[in-house]
C-alpha cells in the first residue's frame, strides 16, 4: 500500500500545534519571572524602573493572600511582562543572584524548609516558631495542594508559590550556631546587636 503524503492541511496543522505549545512554555516562563518580581522586595523594584502598569501589578500581587486570586493576578503578570523587557529584567536578577552572598544563604534555608514543611509534618510548628507572623493557613493549604498536584501528576505550581511564601517570612536565616542576640552578616560574620534593639524588616 503506498503511504499517503502529508497534505497541505495536515501540515498547517501540526505547525499550529507547535506554534501553541511554544506559545505556552512562552507564557509560562513569562508568569515565573513575574513571580520572581513578586519575590522582591520594594528597593529592588524600584532598581528595575518596571512600567508603571506592571509594577502596580506586582504590588497588588503582593498584598494578595487567597490561592485563587494569586493565581489569577500571577496570570495577569504573565500577560503584561510581554510588553516589558523580559530579558534585561531576567539579567539584572541573574546579577543580583550572583553576588549577594546573605541572599544565597537565604535562598537555600528556603530550600530546605520547603522540603521539610513537605516530608514532616513537624517542621510548620517549627517555623511558626520561628516565624510566628507566618500565615499559618495559607502555608498548610499550600502544602495540602502540593502533595495533591503531585498525586495527580500536575505543574507543581503550589511547590513554586510554597517558595515564594516563604521568601517573604525567611528574611534572615539564622546561623545554627547563633543566638538571639547575633545577627549573620553577608560575610558570614557574627555582630553582636545592641540590647533592646531590632534589625530593619527588609
Amino acid at each position: 500500500m503506498i503511504p499517503v503524503a502529508a497534505t497541505p492541511t495536515s501540515a498547517m496543522e501540526e505547525e499550529l500545534q507547535i506554534s501553541k505549545t511554544q506559545r505556552k512554555r512562552e507564557m509560562q516562563a513569562l508568569q515565573d519571572l513575574g513571580e520572581e518580581l513578586v519575590a522582591l522586595g520594594t528597593d529592588k523594584l524600584a532598581e528595575l524602573e518596571l512600567p508603571t502598569r506592571l509594577l502596580d501589578a506586582v504590588l497588588d500581587a503582593k498584598r494578595i493572600s487567597k490561592f485563587g486570586a494569586l493565581r489569577r493576578q500571577m496570570q495577569y503578570l504573565g500577560r503584561l511582562m510581554r510588553d516589558a523587557d523580559a530579558d534585561a529584567i531576567r539579567s539584572q536578577l541573574d546579577v543580583w543572584k550572583g553576588t549577594s552572598v546573605a541572599e544565597t544563604a537565604r535562598v537555600h534555608a528556603i530550600e530546605r524548609w520547603r522540603t521539610r514543611l513537605i516530608g514532616d509534618e513537624l517542621a510548620l510548628g517549627e517555623l511558626l516558631g520561628q516565624y510566628p507572623r507566618a500565615d499559618a493557613q495559607r502555608l498548610r493549604a499550600l502544602i495540602r495542594n502540593i502533595k495533591r498536584e503531585a498525586a495527580a501528576k500536575k505543574p507543581p505550581r503550589s511547590f513554586r508559590e510554597l517558595f515564594q511564601e516563604l521568601r517573604e517570612i525567611v528574611q534572615h536565616p539564622k546561623n545554627q550556631f547563633a543566638t538571639e542576640d547575633t545577627e549573620i552578616t553577608e560575610g558570614n560574620q557574627e555582630k553582636k546587636r545592641m540590647p533592646g534593639l531590632k534589625p530593619f524588616a527588609r
